[in-house]
């Protein structure tokens, strides 16, 4: 089971990380800079292994600036010609790994992730928000043979998702509504919320209750559910998510046993953190 149907998941939106008219006055701005990490996100959502022209058209560049690209990170090691085309190397990893390193939210996060999974049998996940988009920076997985597919530096679309309701839902009003206002919303499956103020009564409610549940709007067959992870002010760090598969689990269930399960284990996280949760 995968989160994102095919071909609409992370990456859909790499285009947007190519150089912006907006910018174009910066004079503190690199363009060049901006264009080879819009050519490695084009190797996303499934994308391993893409031609020049393919990134060219993933990306927005011209198919001159995608190929120059291409070949700069090949010289760089951090990619490889193969079969006509162009593939990631393993060398890409160490671009996110420094950040992991040294993220004390991904370190306090896993052993409490870990113990999630020991309870619940069931995946577990932290995320933060990244625009419109959730980032998945720690993750344990359950050990079964169908399982909710979700890796560090997954990327979704916070709209659609328990973990990115949350943080939008829960932190400051000014961000929500800049959020409300810029956010497109997309529809995934039948159940997906594409109307804003839809989106916007649902943001209410989640803030209310002090937790997002997503039944089956990202893809059918997966529900989730997330708390917020604060800090001793309240503040809103990141989100705790669980997935699990809708033949097996209903909301229902979701609420009377995963709820209080990933609440407390947010509150160990915010201590982690902190030292102190509200």
């Amino acid at each position: 089971m995968t989160t994102v149907p095919t071909g609409r998941g992370p990456g859909k939106g790499v285009r947007d990380v190519a150089v912006r008219p907006v910018l174009a006055g910066d004079p503190y701005f690199m363009e060049s800079l901006a264009r080879g990490l819009s050519v490695i996100r084009a190797f996303s959502g499934g994308r391993t292994h893409l031609s020049g022209a393919e990134v060219a058209a993933v990306t927005g560049l011209s198919r001159a600036a995608a190929r120059r690209c291409l070949h700069t990170l090949t010289v760089l090691g951090y990619a490889t010609a193969v079969s006509g085309g162009y593939e990631l190397t393993p060398a890409v990893l160490t671009l996110g790994q420094a950040y992991l390193d040294s993220a004390s939210l991904a370190r306090a996060a896993q052993p409490v992730l870990e113990h999630v999974v020991a309870q619940l049998e069931e995946s577990a996940a932290v995320a933060v928000l990244d625009g419109h988009e959730v980032v998945f920076v720690a993750r344990a997985a359950a050990r079964r043979i169908l399982s909710v597919e979700l890796s560090i530096g997954s990327r979704l679309p916070a709209a659609s998702t328990g973990s990115g309701r949350v943080i939008v839902a829960c932190g400051e009003e000014q961000a929500r509504e800049r959020f409300l206002r810029r956010v497109k919303l997309s529809r995934w499956t039948r159940y997906s919320i594409v109307e804003k103020k839809d989106l916007r009564a649902e943001l209410a409610r989640v803030r209310e209750q002090g937790y997002a549940i997503v039944d089956q709007e990202l893809e059918v067959g997966l529900r989730s559910i997330a708390v917020p992870i604060r800090d001793r002010n309240g503040g809103i760090h990141a989100a705790l998510n669980v997935g699990v598969q809708a033949a097996r689990i209903d909301t229902r269930t979701l609420q009377r046993d995963v709820l209080p399960v990933l609440r407390a284990a947010a509150a160990e996280i915010g201590r982690a953190l902190t030292g102190a949760v509200r």
